[in-house]
């Protein structure tokens, strides 16, 4: 159904007229929803494990399969999160939904040996379609909460949505153990995508108020914010995409595993990596998402270290352990991350003598046009790490070069936080975003005699 009126930082309105009530709802079934769309984005991790050398495909090769399912699941997030507002969160869902038959149902169809290299590559692009709904999830799922729940909120949506890539590499273990092939895995998955379909037109609904607005696109693009924050995002998200479509052809490539014996602990990263993300929102909603995320990115830094030594002593113990770690502190990362970006522009709005409802409002107008951004972008870091690898194996055979470019990465990343949201302005440093000083990162730098870090809480 449409819903008319919408004030969700009204407290009266959430706790007494049922406002969150319908929202916990639209969460439930919106997670469903995206939990599929991740399951089928990330179908060619799982694909690529049951193609023996009967398919006549190397590993490089491989890679660049998932990396391509990738590039179109980043490319696509951009439309689907306007398709929001033009269509209703309700009716979009449906679609996006239904839509993960194509790519679905086309597997399905070729997924044997003999068939041509291109055809398995048209049915990767599809798959990407299944990225997208993440944006839309994301966009729709931010109308519906207030400021103080959207890192819960925003951190639970992704996080299980974030799941659906651990059980379909789970759903293909089960194959593979079975002695089932990969139309087995493409079948249970057929029917479970028309019941995403179904349960959003029956369950879920749309805000009338939530219109795609051309202004806070326009200001989203020109805001540095949106850009920065993509960064992180590519660091932090990326990276979970990425490891999650690349750590199986990396233990059947690098360590010699066995399809079986790879599937065996595929899934254990990703999953975890899913369910500690609603974690890393909570934290952020309680220490501020910027303190957060820079105590992730340094412990990322630390854990792909550790990668790189048990990848250089060929150790797969300690490199099935530090990377089942680097996952968990993606997981953390993609949860603070995101819960940032509504708080920026909510504090932006307040810089510029905005208060209540009418800051909260232009908050949500400029964060909900630059999440779809910010996703998109993000998730471009999983092709950049899957083309690293392919680069990295075809020129020494082994992933160290690429894990040592991500550690480069990661401490990037850690300095932008740092400068940009946490270090603490000049005492004489007044000026307001946008008067061209420079101190834009300086919120709560309103006095002289009591600096606070910029978007510490943020």
């Amino acid at each position: 159904m449409w819903i008319e009126r919408w004030e969700p930082e009204d407290e009266r309105f959430w706790k007494e007229e049922g406002g969150e009530r319908v929202a916990r709802r639209n969460l439930a079934f919106s997670v469903l929803s995206e939990h599929i769309g991740f399951s089928v984005w990330s179908l060619w991790s799982v694909m690529v494990l049951f193609m023996g050398p009967e398919y006549g495909i190397d590993a490089a090769g491989k890679f660049f399969l998932v990396s391509m399912a990738t590039l179109v699941g980043a490319v696509v997030r951009v439309p689907y999160t306007f398709a929001v507002a033009r269509f209703g969160g309700r009716d979009w869902t449906v679609i996006a939904a239904s839509l993960l038959l194509l790519p679905t149902v086309a597997a399905f169809v070729v997924m044997e040996p003999g068939t041509s290299y291109s055809t398995f590559m048209v049915c990767a692009l599809l798959t990407g379609i299944g990225g997208g709904n993440f944006a839309s999830s994301m966009t729709n799922i931010n109308s519906f909460f207030p400021l103080r729940k959207k890192g819960w909120a925003l951190g639970l949506n992704a996080g299980g949505g974030n799941i659906g890539v651990p059980v379909v590499q789970l759903v293909g273990l089960a194959a593979i153990g079975a002695g089932g092939g990969p139309r087995l895995v493409l079948g249970i998955y057929i029917p479970l995508i028309v019941v995403s379909a179904v349960c959003a037109a029956l369950y879920m609904d749309s805000i009338s108020s939530v219109r795609n607005d051309t202004g806070a696109v326009r200001a989203a693009l020109r805001d540095p914010h949106t850009w920065i924050m993509s960064l992180l995002y590519v660091g932090t998200f990326g990276s979970f995409i990425g490891y999650s479509f690349a750590f199986g052809l990396v233990l059947q490539t690098q360590f010699g595993r066995t399809p079986l014996e790879a599937a065996q602990v595929t899934f254990i990263g990703p999953l975890l990596g899913s369910l500690i993300r609603p974690v890393g929102g909570r934290l952020a909603d309680r220490f501020g998402g910027a303190r957060i995320t820079l105590a992730d990115f340094a412990a990322m830094g630390a854990a792909t270290a550790v990668v790189v030594v048990a990848s250089v002593r060929e150790s797969l113990p300690l490199f099935v352990g530090a990377f089942i770690a680097l996952f968990v502190l993606t997981g953390l990362g993609n949860g603070s991350t995101y819960k940032m970006i509504p708080g920026i522009f909510q504090a932006k709005a307040e810089r510029r003598g905005l208060v209540g409802e009418e800051a909260a409002a232009d908050g949500r107008r400029l964060s909900g046009a630059a999440m779809g951004l910010i996703g998109a972008v993000g998730a471009l870091g999983g092709l950049g790490i899957n083309l690293a690898l392919r680069q990295s194996f075809q020129t020494v055979g082994s992933g160290t070069g690429a894990f040592l470019s991500f550690l480069g990465f990661y401490a990037v990343c850690s300095g932008v936080t740092w400068a940009v949201y946490l270090r603490r302005p000049r005492a004489a440093a007044r000026a307001l975003p946008g008067s061209g000083s420079g101190t834009d990162r300086g919120i709560g730098a309103e006095t002289e005699a009591k600096p606070r870090p910029g978007y510490a809480e943020v």
